[in-house]
């Protein structure tokens, strides 16, 4: 849960009635007037989505505005790298830009990789040369980029002491394409309806079984203080 001084937020123009994660905008803002955020680490009993339905419209909703600020703070990129420095406008290059791109590209990817091993080969025909070389690259990058955050979610569970949750871990790469149906979901709403705000439904996991606490996440809650960094 974000927290604020008032004359902060008021400072850099509060929140953005439009911008469908308004805090993925206001934190860019108030990076770029100067200030810092801090992230103290702790448990959240925050509600998850109950059903796969309200899930992907959460996550669409989420890159929506995601995409939304991306757009709104590199109409002037020059100004934005002026006012954040090379080092933090390289860093929302990489969040906001490789983030939707490593979303949109999954799906693509994962099928590229089944044609190729179907038809052994684009269009049958073996890869030899430079062109075995590039896809032996791809083909690191593509399972380092799936194998990497399955080994820092196995260790995260486990470090919880949660082991029962390990087998979930396995389930991540379908896990991703959900998030990139979200991401496509995400760029038709921004075109037919861009300030549309998909509400996530709460309240519902007494009715599934889960209401107790025990069954609550236990990923970090992010609690902010702002504090000037100049």
């Amino acid at each position: 849960m974000p927290h604020f001084r008032l004359r902060v937020l008021r400072g850099v123009g509060a929140w953005d009635p439009y911008n469908v994660t308004e805090d993925a905008d206001l934190g860019i803002r108030l990076a770029r007037a100067g200030y810092r955020t801090a992230t103290i680490a702790s448990t959240t009993w925050e509600e998850a989505p109950t059903s796969r339905k309200i899930w992907v419209g959460q996550r669409t909703r989420w890159l929506k505005g995601w995409i939304q600020t991306w757009l709104v703070h590199m109409r002037h990129p020059r100004r934005l790298l002026q006012d954040l420095g090379t080092r933090q406008f390289l860093g929302i290059l990489v969040t906001f830009g490789g983030v939707l791109l490593s979303v949109l590209v999954y799906p693509i990817a994962l099928l590229a990789m089944g044609l190729t091993w179907w038809l052994g080969g684009f269009g049958g025909a073996a890869l030899t040369g430079i062109g075995s070389w590039l896809w032996l690259i791809a083909l690191i990058n593509l399972s380092t980029g799936i194998l990497a955050p399955m080994v820092a979610a196995a260790l995260a569970v486990l470090r919880r002491g949660r082991p029962r949750l390990l087998l979930s871990v396995l389930w991540m790469p379908v896990y991703w394409v959900l998030i990139s149906l979200a991401g496509y979901r995400a760029l038709v709403d921004l075109a037919r309806r861009p300030h549309y705000w998909e509400k996530t439904r709460h309240g519902l996991s007494g009715r599934h079984g889960f209401s107790s606490p025990r069954y609550a996440s236990s990923a970090g809650r992010h609690v902010r203080r702002i504090s000037p960094s100049r």
